[in-house]
């Protein structure tokens, strides 16, 4: 177990690593599309993040006035941090290129779509976060979701089982 945490923690010096993830996400929302955005951080914040304390559960973006807003994004404050220390959940800008922006603001305004976050991540030293375009699932679309997951888990597990050459 030591291993993966060095790792982790060789792949955050290097600017390479997943910080967060939303996995919720997938099983609440039918992804459409995603995009890579940059994001706009205070000091504080960033080594924060650095130290792997951020929660995306809440998260969601709006779009105001032609621009993109993080909301409800969690990052802790910064344990070193003091007087220059940032609020857990204010709003962070993100950011797009224009086209990008007005074909989301197009996307969200025409169907009953919404922007959540799926994963916040280090790309070269700067944080990076994956914004999703998508819908919303109803109870049965989940539900049959679960079904198709376990089917193709007991497809799987027969396979190997007569690969293996078990008859059980």
């Amino acid at each position: 177990m030591a291993k993966k945490g060095k790792k982790k923690k060789e792949a955050i010096r290097d600017g390479n690593a997943t910080l967060a993830t939303n996995r919720r996400a997938r099983h609440d929302y039918k992804i459409l599309e995603t995009i890579e955005c940059g994001m706009v951080l205070v000091g504080t914040e960033i080594k924060s993040m650095r130290e792997g304390k951020i929660s995306l559960t809440d998260a969601f973006a709006t779009i105001d006035n032609g621009e993109i807003w993080l909301r409800n994004l969690h990052i802790p404050e910064y344990a070193m941090g003091h007087w220059t220390n940032h609020s857990p959940k204010r709003t962070r800008k993100l950011l797009l290129h224009r086209r990008e922006i007005d074909r989301l603001m197009g996307q969200v305004r025409d169907g009953n779509k919404t922007l959540i976050p799926l994963k916040v991540y280090l790309k070269d030293g700067r944080a990076k976060l994956e914004l999703a375009l998508a819908q919303g699932k109803e109870l049965h679309d989940k539900r049959e979701d679960i079904k198709r997951r376990d089917q193709d888990r007991e497809i799987t597990r027969e396979l190997g089982r007569r690969v293996k050459g078990i008859n059980a």
